[in-house]
């Protein structure tokens, strides 16, 4: 065969390979996506036996509130009633503006049937208020965190869109704190009264301060405003990832060990991805009294934030 042809040959066997290994990619992506999905709806199945009006909010892959992952395809009915809302990083801002117009569109839809709520990044603070317009413009509920603030250790100044009424379900809230790292705070104590003393109506946290759960008296404290008024609590839970500081982590744990620990998350030294489809590590996050959505629930906590449920776009399931 001409020198020629063997090259067109190996170039259409390469484009080939490519465009099969891409779809294989794409489909195994899409089973995973599925079994985020069960995951959620799992979980949200579990909290409600127990409190029926538990919230949860599921942060990032609103695709999954889609048949077939497309808008195009209708909402898919199960997914949409497991959850409450929808929570979203970086929308408009990415430290810098760069607006995500494909997002944007989907949560424009998804809008009309829970309320979404966005966690922006905005390194120049003069671009702080025109996040919050951004936002406000869409309907979406807004947390602006600034340059010193990219991993929510951080209470601002002042609340934005002030409420002073009672808060009962997600479709009250008109603001929200997302605080998870308590590193500026000395002691539980200092924390809990830092947080009394402003009028958020939504306050996401993490369950534990230095691998201590709050108590459910604990939490209840925080479920008031400072002019009496009632706010929800809600804890920060990763479903996506396993983290080494928590109280599940055994010491002799390591990458590929338990076979379910996936790859490093990179950028975060003390996570790593999991296969979230295996049972040992669904069992870790929901499903008995020693999981760690039965402690939130236990703690008095109104709902469960579910952080890395975009996890699916990493780990193709196998």
């Amino acid at each position: 065969m001409p020198l020629k042809a063997l090259y067109i040959k190996a170039a259409v066997f390469g484009m080939a390979a490519l465009f099969f290994l891409s779809c294989s990619k794409e489909k195994l992506s899409d089973r995973a996506a599925v079994k985020m999905r069960e995951f959620v709806e799992d979980i949200s199945s579990y909290a409600k036996k127990y409190n029926p009006h538990f919230i949860v909010i599921p942060q990032n892959g609103p695709e999954l509130a889609f048949k077939d992952l497309s808008p195009d395809e209708g909402i898919d009915n199960s997914y949409l009633n497991a959850i409450d809302g929808f929570g979203i990083e970086e929308l408009f801002y990415n430290g810098t503006y760069a607006p995500d117009n494909d997002r944007i569109n989907m949560l424009q839809t998804l809008g009309r049937y829970k309320p979404v709520f966005v966690s922006e990044y905005v390194k120049d603070s003069s671009q702080i208020s025109v996040a919050y317009q951004k936002n406000e413009e869409q309907g979406f509920i807004c947390f602006v965190r600034g340059s010193q603030n990219y991993y929510y250790t951080e209470i601002p100044d002042s609340v934005h869109n002030i409420n002073p009424d009672n808060v009962y379900s997600l479709n009250d809230v008109t603001n929200y704190l997302y605080l998870i790292n308590y590193d500026n705070f000395a002691t539980k104590r200092q924390l809990l009264d830092t947080l009394k003393k402003y009028d958020f109506d939504l306050i996401i946290m993490d369950l534990f301060f230095n691998e201590t759960p709050f108590t459910y008296a604990e939490i209840n404290e925080l479920k008031y405003k400072t002019n009496g008024a009632r706010r929800l609590v809600i804890s920060y839970i990763n479903i996506g990832a396993a983290e080494k500081y928590r109280y599940y982590w055994q010491d002799d744990w390591r990458l590929h060990h338990p076979s379910w620990l996936k790859k490093p998350y990179e950028g975060y030294d003390d996570e790593i991805w999991v296969k979230f489809w295996k049972k040992d590590w669904q069992e870790i996050i929901y499903g008995n009294n020693d999981s760690y959505i039965k402690k939130i629930i236990d703690a008095g906590f109104d709902g469960a934030y579910l952080d890395n449920v975009e996890a699916y776009y990493f780990l193709y399931f196998d």
